[in-house]
């Protein structure tokens, strides 16, 4: 068994006391203001791997925390890949057969393939058609600086600034491997009011992660009138630095079973010049396309057809 990468500072809370739920999905628990406001969902462990998220929507339940206004919808997603989760092994329990997070289109949910992941995003599929905005709580492989995904239209971004933290904004499209949950549905479309965030924390079993992810959360739930000011002072923290948007002109995707890095990269490098080499895929150099080239959650686990590194610029 592999030693882990990282020095493991915070432990998996037992979901098992949140199993039963109240909407006959398990581990889903939603609870009505009976006030008019939007739905909102947190979802966490998604990877099996990612803890944060487990903890801060445990900590929230444990405290009692109930929508003033709308819908509040808890989720804790892969679970089977959750518990299998081995401190001795940290890495192996991203999912149990393909990542679940690559999943989110018609054609794979509605078509004939069938795994752990899949047979459970199809039962999370309804409950999500009916939230309005989504906080999907991940971690990172490397200890990079936390980061907001926005997805790819001006609604994300918007969303992003509006909570004011973290203080990169990653606009992109998400990967080539599959559909990300955070960009299902009605979440990318322009003429719609639905919307979703994906917040990355940090280095996953790093505990300032956690303190990333409580911020976040509280900071969502602020902005949409589900808790009130108070709880929002209390839980939230000073802004660290004026927020920046990168904006992903795509991803590396791995041709070959020998890519690798020139470099030990680990997020949020920026390459001054165009041209330069990054990485190698099998015999093929990767360069960057343009100057100022800002590299995003470079992978250590890299396999044929998935992002090794994706590519972007500061704007604004």
């Amino acid at each position: 068994m592999s030693q882990p990468e990282h020095t493991i500072e915070i432990q998996p809370p037992d979901i098992g006391v949140h199993r039963s739920g109240n909407t006959g999905v398990d581990h889903v628990i939603s609870f009505k203001s009976g006030r008019a406001g939007p739905h909102a969902m947190l979802s966490a462990v998604v990877h099996g791997n990612e803890l944060c998220g487990a903890i801060v929507l445990d900590w929230l339940l444990r405290l009692g925390v109930r929508p003033r206004s709308g819908t509040l919808t808890l989720a804790f997603v892969n679970t089977e890949a959750y518990a299998r989760f081995d401190p001795r092994n940290p890495a192996g329990s991203r999912f149990v057969d393909e990542d679940f997070n690559r999943l989110w289109s018609p054609a794979v949910l509605d078509g004939p393939r069938d795994s752990v992941e899949l047979r459970r995003a199809r039962a999370l599929r309804p409950v999500l058609e009916q939230v309005d905005v989504l906080l999907d709580i991940h971690s990172m492989q490397q200890c990079t600086v936390p980061l907001m995904m926005c997805g790819p239209v001006a609604k994300g971004r918007a969303l992003a600034l509006a909570l004011g933290a973290p203080a990169h904004v990653v606009a992109d499209a998400g990967h080539a491997a599959g559909t990300r949950m955070r960009d299902y549905g009605a979440f990318v479309d322009p003429a719609s009011p639905r919307n979703a965030l994906l917040v990355e924390c940090g280095q996953h079993w790093e505990a300032a992660s956690v303190d990333v992810a409580r911020d976040t959360t509280v900071r969502f739930l602020a902005h949409l009138g589900l808790v009130d000011e108070d709880f929002a002072r209390e839980h939230t923290r000073p802004a660290a630095a004026a927020q920046r948007v990168v904006e992903v002109t795509g991803p590396v995707t791995i041709a070959t079973d020998r890519f690798r890095f020139v470099e030990d990269y680990r997020g949020m490098e920026v390459i001054p010049r165009a041209g330069t080499v990054i990485g190698y895929d099998g015999d093929r150099e990767v360069r960057t396309p343009f100057d100022e080239c800002v590299l995003i959650m470079p992978s250590l686990k890299r396999r044929k057809g998935e992002s090794a590194v994706r590519l972007g610029r500061y704007v604004g």
